[in-house]
């Protein structure tokens, strides 16, 4: 059996440190959802103390917007996660495959993008989706997060590392550029479509500023505008809003669950192709 080595220990010590920093939230979180509203609160113990209810989570569900917002975000992630991945596989292709007039200028383009923050660009969104009345409508959510410079330039490395003689090969024996992206770039690029997706899906679940402009009624609010509206002007009662923080955390954690090893593979890969 190898002998371990302090560096070792001292790696597991540093990993259960950092684990119990991360897991500390969510614990606290959790005991705060089974207290009552309005307890008094006069040290951080009594967050863990009895007496518990599980009322809060019913009355979360039945009695609140959550169930709607937690709709709204799965339907614009989902939506702006497909329009992304069509969107930016089909243009990266074009712009590492296709020779054509100022394909250079436009890569420098798209590479000056990344370097500009999102909210240098709001207030000309704000009125070109005003202009194009697509305020307060899911349009308005979702077409305007489609389009990303950071997704296209990950897609277009991938496919500018695809060999041209395995292309050159594929149009020897008759195939259009069509085919070819479909039958042959876009199989092999199963892992790069997994990053990209998972970026995109996380971009527009997170997103924040975009929609807090966009929506004007509440049956659109995603759960990063709606739910600071548990929070009272003068007072904060920390039970609902972190109990709808949990049940809206609930999707995002059966998603995790389910595709656990393609979102692994999928950030490894960004990590490594970035």
């Amino acid at each position: 059996m190898k002998k371990k080595t302090a560096g070792y220990w001292v790696l597991n010590a540093v990993s259960i440190l950092s684990a119990f920093i991360f897991i500390a939230p969510i614990l606290w979180v959790l005991a705060v959802s089974f207290q009552h509203q309005g307890k008094q609160i006069s040290s951080v113990i009594d967050w863990f103390t009895p007496p518990y209810t599980l009322e809060n989570y019913p009355n979360i569900i039945l009695n609140s917007g959550v169930p709607t917002w937690v709709f709204n975000s799965i339907l614009v992630a989902v939506i702006v996660t497909v329009l992304t991945v069509i969107v930016s596989s089909m243009a990266a292709y074009a712009m590492a495959k296709l020779k054509f007039k100022g394909r250079n200028a436009l890569y420098l383009y798209f590479l000056i993008g990344i370097l500009v923050p999102g909210e240098a660009t709001i207030v000309p969104l704000f009125i070109t989706a005003n202009g194009l009345n697509l305020i307060d409508t899911y349009a308005g959510l979702i077409l305007p997060t489609v389009a990303g410079s950071m997704n296209l330039i990950i897609m277009i490395t991938f496919f500018q590392s695809l060999p041209n003689e395995l292309l050159e090969a594929a149009k020897i024996d008759g195939a259009g550029e069509v085919r070819i992206f479909f039958q042959i770039a876009l199989p092999l690029a199963k892992t790069i479509l997994a990053t990209v997706s998972i970026f995109a899906f996380v971009g527009s679940w997170n997103n924040y500023l975009w929609p807090l402009l966009c929506t004007m009624s509440e049956e659109l609010y995603t759960l990063p505008i709606g739910i600071p509206t548990f929070a009272g002007t003068y007072t904060v009662d920390y039970v609902q809003p972190l109990t709808a923080c949990l049940v809206a955390a609930l999707p995002m954690i059966f998603i995790y669950i389910l595709f656990e090893r393609q979102i692994v593979a999928g950030i490894t890969s960004g990590a490594i192709k970035g």
